[in-house]
């Protein structure tokens, strides 16, 4: 006798019966991980949306009126326990098709060479493609733009260069919609650049 034959009380279509129910357990766990789980993330709704008077800590002092009514994924609002770093930055706001990202790295170069470098390094970007230009905050602030669109959708990069001279750092805004859908968010998106003020300069 073998130690893997199974008295023929236990046998199931060849199978032994009590290894069933530990079998079904761990089928039933991994079903829940694989599809249970992701269905109940998706079923629950974002709950972190933008309201009026919320201002956005782009760090260093600087900030941003993010668009009410977004939903803001990653980030900190001024008044925050936590405060931003210019460097190190990142936000993200969403609604419907529609995503802005900003990003703050060290870069010491013009805003112009800043956009050069991201576009350097990430090849031919799909859907940016337009020529550039030049946008301008309310605090004085001037970034480059870069716009275009394609079977992926609508693309606006802005890169400004932030003056603090002991972090030199640069800001990326990156503004992604589903085809065709930017004119629909452009007035949104347009306060929200003109927000966009810098900290003091030192």
């Amino acid at each position: 006798m073998t130690d893997d034959w199974v008295p023929v009380e236990h046998r199931f279509a060849g199978l032994d019966r009590r290894t069933f129910k530990p079998a079904l357990t761990a089928l039933g766990v991994a079903l829940v991980l694989i599809y249970g789980l992701p269905a109940l993330d998706a079923a629950i709704p974002w709950h972190n949306e933008v309201e009026a008077g919320d201002v956005l800590d782009l760090g260093g002092g600087a900030t941003a009126v993010p668009p009410v009514g977004w939903q803001l994924e990653s980030g900190t609002l001024t008044g925050s326990a936590v405060t931003a770093s210019p460097t190190t930055l990142q936000v993200t706001l969403a609604t419907g098709g529609a995503t802005i990202d900003l990003r703050g790295v060290p870069y010491t170069g013009s805003a112009d060479a800043f956009l050069d470098q991201v576009e350097r390094s990430e090849g031919d970007a799909p859907g940016v493609d337009a020529a550039r230009g030049s946008v301008t905050t309310a605090a004085g602030l001037t970034g480059v733009v870069q716009a275009g669109t394609g079977p992926g959708g609508d693309a606006l990069d802005v890169a400004f260069k932030v003056p603090q001279a002991d972090t030199a750092p640069a800001l990326l805004v990156r503004v992604r919609t589903a085809p065709d859908q930017f004119e629909r968010h452009r007035d949104e998106v347009t306060a929200f650049l003109r927000s966009i003020a810098p900290g003091p300069a030192k």
